[in-house]
């Protein structure tokens, strides 16, 4: 499938520093996993299709493996940071290039009844309240760490 000329997604893809390396999970061989800016959800992750499709339907033969490699992550997540729940989000309103937004759910999370959407659309227009979001309780750099060693030992162990 070809990469949109006005896809940011498809931009990052091509470009070699598209996403800060210090951002990047991992490298599937169907997508990439990122560290999401909001880590007051710990663990949160994107993962993005490596070929442009806007619909999940679009992916015909690859479907079946990017779905599973958002099963691994999801896997991953579980597996370093002991969520509550997992919300798995396949949007793509503001970007129309399939990525799963996987929200790891802690019970004592405040608004764990509602979609985090209304956090993330407060934090738009409340610097404090995006300052808040984008802190979790991890350093960036130990949550990217924590998945890919759980990753790189899954990788092992199957190989």
């Amino acid at each position: 499938m070809a990469a949109a000329s006005d896809c940011p997604f498809c931009a990052k893809l091509a470009a070699p520093d598209g996403w800060p390396a210090a951002d990047v999970v991992w490298r599937f061989p169907n997508s990439v996993a990122v560290l999401g800016p909001w880590q007051s959800y710990p663990g949160y992750c994107v993962l993005v299709s490596r070929d442009h499709a806007s619909e999940l339907s679009q992916l015909g033969p690859r479907r079946a493996a990017f779905l599973d490699e958002m099963a691994t992550l999801a896997e991953a997540i579980e597996s370093c940071f002991r969520p509550h729940k997992l919300n798995y989000e396949l949007l793509g309103n503001q970007v129309p290039h399939l990525h799963w937004h996987l929200f790891p759910r802690t019970a004592d999370d405040p608004d764990r009844l509602r979609a985090v959407w209304f956090a993330l659309d407060a934090a738009d227009r409340d610097p404090a309240a995006k300052a808040r979001l984008e802190v979790g309780p991890v350093p960036r750099s130990e949550a990217v760490a924590r998945l890919q060693n759980h990753l790189r030992a899954r990788n092992t162990a199957s190989a």
